[in-house]
């Protein structure tokens, strides 16, 4: 489970860095990159946030009421930092914003999570492949 977690993640990874070649206008003004973006940084966040529950269970490090507990825990485990937390933390608001609040979605953010933010889902997806 977890290996084909990891496998898609760099796919939506790879899929994402092809949209980074964009300047802003470019992006921003086409629905089908801003649209394909939106999706596949929605999918990672989910991916990760599987990964982290099935780890919690599988190590036994609690329970998890919320997906907002995850990076707490792995942190609270020495498994993370307090830095990685927050940046996780800040993706799962981003991935509820991205499926609850999608008529309002700024387009400019979403540029800017392609642009500078996918290193941290790097980061994250290396600390999943600990658990292989």
């Amino acid at each position: 489970m977890l290996r084909h977690r990891l496998q898609k993640l760099s796919e939506y990874l790879d899929i994402l860095r092809t949209t980074q070649q964009y300047s802003r206008s470019e992006f921003v003004e086409d629905p089908h990159l801003y649209g394909s973006a939106e999706r596949f940084l929605q999918l990672s966040v989910e991916a990760i946030n599987d990964m982290a529950s099935h780890v919690v269970v599988d190590e036994n490090l609690g329970a998890v009421e919320r997906a907002r507990d995850l990076p707490d825990i792995f942190e609270s485990e020495g498994l993370i930092g307090e830095e990685m937390r927050e940046q996780w933390t800040d993706m799962i608001g981003f991935r509820n914003a991205l499926v609850h609040d999608y008529l309002d979605i700024d387009r400019n953010i979403v540029y800017e999570a392609v642009q500078y933010r996918l290193d941290e889902i790097e980061r994250l997806r290396s600390v999943f492949s600990q658990f292989l």
